[in-house]
């Protein structure tokens, strides 16, 4: 049996998967709270001790943060993890960590027509490389090589390369983040924190006391992005839907910067959290604009195709893909 995780800053999936072609089998998948616990290693012990679970021969990890050898912290959670103290924990089992982008494109290749929406259809080139950008608890970006034929996804911490404004609200909206942040990441601005970055500027507020009648006064914090969201889809606010209208056009244009430094003739995917609960304003036409205007090179955009991922556990799925290639071959 193969094990694999989907490690992030605020919830961490476990799934026990069996072999089965170029996608395994989920046979058991369960969520925990990260911030309960201080290492991976803690909830892999929980989830074999609840499921009973057979003997396990790899076991990969998708993982919101850097990697540096067999190890990594998480960006936006106090946790370490290790491969090396799992693959003890699992009995001497080959393992190995991705960084959690790099993990989704592994479940690029595997995903079915009904686990994506298409925003273009592009020319549907069946070789060349591929782009994977996604924006939720923070903003991950991953570029996906062709190897004989083959997606092999790359690690990057893209989401934190400089914000580049294009209009001149965004300008101002650069220079609104930079007096609070000094240096302006992508991640300021297309993250769940980027959401709310933008309805404060929006709304010309510190968030002191909220400025806006449409979200109820008291939302947590965590539910502020979704919050603005639901209030602009629903048109409550004109404020939250230029907020969320940036949101996209802003996210369209970072989709369209990734796809021209990969090359991205077989296709751009949109993961995360985010893009599937605001589907509605991610198919007005304000994303793939922003995408498709990169003059001179509209003609090369416009033939990639560029789709949404809707499976919520396409970052566990994609360990899962790796983690049979681990069986496999033998490498630990």
């Amino acid at each position: 049996m193969l094990l694999a995780a989907d490690v992030g800053g605020t919830k961490t999936l476990v799934g026990l998967f069996r072999p089965a072609g170029p996608r395994p089998d989920a046979a058991d998948t369960r969520v925990y709270a990260t911030t309960k616990y201080q290492s991976l290693v803690e909830i892999v012990r929980d989830f074999l001790r609840q499921t009973h679970a057979p003997h396990i021969t790899a076991f990969v990890a998708g993982v919101a943060g850097p990697i540096e050898g067999r190890r990594a912290r998480l960006t936006n959670a106090d946790m370490i993890v290790d491969a090396d103290a799992i693959s003890a924990e699992l009995g001497g089992a080959r393992a190995a960590l991705l960084n959690d982008l790099e993990a989704m494109g592994h479940a690029a290749c595997v995903l079915r027509p009904d686990e994506l929406q298409t925003l273009q259809a592009g020319d549907g080139r069946s070789r060349g490389g591929a782009a994977l950008i996604a924006a939720g608890t923070g903003l991950g970006e991953s570029v996906l090589h062709d190897v004989d034929g083959r997606l092999v996804p790359a690690a990057s911490e893209g989401g934190h390369a400089d914000f580049a404004a294009r209009t001149p609200r965004e300008l101002s909206l650069v220079a609104h983040l930079s007096r609070e942040f000094g240096r302006v990441d992508v991640e300021r601005v297309l993250s769940g924190a980027g959401i709310v970055n933008l309805f404060r500027f929006t709304h010309h507020s510190d968030l002191a006391e909220l400025p806006c009648e449409a979200i109820a006064a008291g939302t947590p914090a965590k539910d502020m992005p979704a919050a603005i969201s639901q209030s602009a889809l629903a048109g409550s606010c004109p404020r939250c839907v230029e907020a969320l209208e940036m949101f996209v056009s802003a996210y369209g244009a970072e989709a369209g910067n990734l796809a021209l430094r990969a090359m991205a003739t077989r296709g751009v995917f949109i993961g995360g959290g985010i893009a599937p609960k605001i589907l509605p304003a991610m198919t007005t036409g304000a994303f793939m604009n922003a995408f498709l205007d990169k003059a001179p090179m509209e003609a090369l955009v416009r033939r990639m195709p560029v789709h949404v991922i809707l499976n919520p556990d396409a970052v566990l799925v994609g360990a899962a893909v790796h983690a049979a290639s681990l069986s496999q071959d033998g490498t630990r």
